[in-house]
């Protein structure tokens, strides 16, 4: 029988086993839980010495768990106790344990006899067969099997019958209680997420607009200007300054969906390297390597640029020997990966784990990347994101791989 509940997740099987104990010995009854299959998942209670012995022995305790199965099904399609007699031709009964007409199990109670002429008038759960006659030491223990009167049998399978819909009512107000406290955890963790990840969007739409550049660059930026001018003809100044005003250009044209085409995210990076490239000259260099194929792909809007920033502030200000750095594209089939590779010294593991968690890092650009991580979210799912590599070591640098949709513009 399929069922999306188990009796022993959906009912706390120690205090199921406290209760069948409790009531086995108040109304001096053998008791037992079964689950679908008719398999024991509590400890037998008040059992008769036939019936502990019996189910010592392999083959005599397959009958019993398949006379407790039947007994069980019985009283599901019932939905009320159902008096039978097992294989043994003991009288017993069954009660449902049902949530949403969901069969979980049974109370499997009984193992007694009762008056005789009322007694031949219970059908057997199964097929009577007489196998356990084949132990002659059984034959004594069923013979003095105890009686109970009929009626207060069945007054026992109605009292286990309210109980037992109690017990499984209380449950399912538990777990359902416990189901929306965790929906609600979810949910106001979703919210704060989000909000989260609002603020960060909005942080780097004000970044943007303000040019997304820190005044200490744009200060050098001008000065550099201004020394070109003065020294040489205007050839290169004219190129730094088309460069420049390209990067403008490109800030205060994001749409409002915060989308753009990798080709003019690429281009934007570009400028800012050739301007990088006037100002530091020899101390660095860097390598393009974005196949055209993936031009009309759709990406956040300066999601590179922030971490081709920390390449300068991070790796080339801070020393003297050459630095280099790779931004290079490649897809799966699905989704484009872009891998940004330096030569610096590179980021420890904490530091690593500081950045991606949101820890308000400042050191190794870590409030732009954890920006960069969560706008991936937001715009294209969970799955998607950035992740850091680094061995730590010096000159051996640091892996950053962007992960996004390829889907064309």
């Amino acid at each position: 029988m399929n069922n999306k509940y188990k009796l022993h997740e959906f009912l706390d099987v120690n205090r199921l086993q406290t209760l069948q104990d409790n009531f086995s010995k108040s109304m001096m009854i053998a008791l037992v839980v079964v689950d679908q299959a008719g398999v024991p998942v509590t400890r037998p209670s008040g059992f008769s010495d036939f019936c502990a012995r019996s189910r010592m022995n392999e083959t005599l305790a397959r009958h019993c768990y398949d006379s407790d199965s039947a007994g069980g099904e019985a009283a599901m399609c019932a939905g009320e106790p159902v008096v039978y007699r097992c294989y043994c031709g003991f009288v017993e009964f069954a009660v449902p344990i049902m949530i949403n007409n969901h069969y979980l199990g049974a109370f499997i109670s009984g193992q007694v006899k009762v008056e005789k002429e009322k007694e031949e008038s219970i059908p057997y759960i199964l097929n009577n067969n007489n196998l356990w006659q084949e132990n002659p030491w059984l034959i004594n223990l069923h013979d003095n099997t105890q009686r109970m009167p009929y009626e207060r049998f069945e007054s026992t399978a109605y009292t286990l019958l309210h109980v037992a819909s109690y017990l499984v009512e209380q449950a399912h107000a538990n777990n359902i209680q416990r189901e929306l406290r965790h929906k609600e955890q979810e949910l106001t963790s979703e919210l704060r997420k989000r909000v989260e990840i609002e603020r960060s969007l909005h942080e780097a739409e004000f970044k943007a607009l303000s040019y997304q550049i820190n005044p200490h660059f744009l200060f050098n930026v001008l000065n550099t200007i201004g020394r070109l001018a003065f020294l040489e003809d205007a050839s290169r100044t004219e190129t730094m300054v088309h460069d420049f005003s390209d990067m403008m250009r490109y800030l205060l044209r994001k749409n409002n969906n915060g989308l753009i085409t990798l080709c003019q995210e690429i281009n934007y990076v570009n400028c800012y390297m050739s301007i990088q490239k006037v100002r530091m000259s020899d101390r660095f260099d860097y390598v393009f390597d974005i196949p055209e194929k993936y031009n009309a792909v759709v990406c956040p809007f300066l999601i590179l640029q922030p971490l081709v920033e920390n390449f300068f502030n991070y790796v080339v200000e801070p020393r003297e020997t050459k630095s280099h750095i790779v931004l290079r594209a490649m897809d799966d089939g699905k989704d484009v990966i872009i891998e940004i590779k330096d030569n610096g010294d590179g980021i420890s593991p904490e530091d690593i784990e500081h950045i991606l968690s949101g820890n308000q890092n400042r050191q190794k650009g870590g409030i732009g990347i954890h920006n960069i991580k969560n706008r991936l979210q937001l715009l294209f799912g969970e799955s998607y994101g950035l992740k850091i590599t680094s061995p730590y070591k010096p000159m051996l640098g640091t892996t950053i791989k962007l992960r996004f949709p390829m889907v064309p513009a």
